[in-house]
């Protein structure tokens, strides 16, 4: 045998290796394959149904925001009128209700004046106390 024979023969046995080398791998890759494509195919039929579910969510939740925009603007609604009623209310029986109240006062305060015009006289068995000095309080601010 010749070198050229020789070389001939590791060429082809080299080639044989290197094809069935990518054969196996063609044969991993084609099973890789299928398996893919049978979990693309398990998830689309899990998924149509959850997108279906999730259409009907996003659906019913539409609705429910209509309603609730619908009693957020009866709120405002109630709201106002409320805030007019107050307003209403204020201006008037405000007016008068100050007036009530500063006579009132002013009442209060002659009937306290005139219980302190009274002479006080408090008397103890066995003791006796002097009277109060009167015009010891100043009054701020008037004098």
């Amino acid at each position: 045998m010749s070198g050229g024979e020789v070389a001939g023969i590791l060429v082809a046995v080299f080639w044989a290796i290197l094809v069935s080398f990518i054969a196996l791998v063609l044969v991993r890759l084609a099973q890789t394959l299928k398996a893919a494509t049978a979990l693309v195919a398990e998830v689309t039929e899990q998924a149509v149904p959850l997108l279906a579910d999730a259409s009907a969510t996003v659906r019913s939740a539409n609705t429910q925001l209509a309603r609730v925009d619908s009693i957020a603007a009866d709120v405002q609604e109630v709201t106002a009128n409320a805030s007019a009623l107050s307003s209403t209310v204020s201006s008037a029986f405000g007016g008068p209700l100050v007036k009530v109240a500063a006579f009132g006062y002013g009442v209060r305060r002659a009937m306290g004046r005139r219980d302190r015009d009274a002479p006080q006289s408090t008397v103890f068995v066995g003791k006796s106390l002097p009277s109060a000095r009167r015009g010891s309080r100043r009054t701020r601010g008037k004098g």
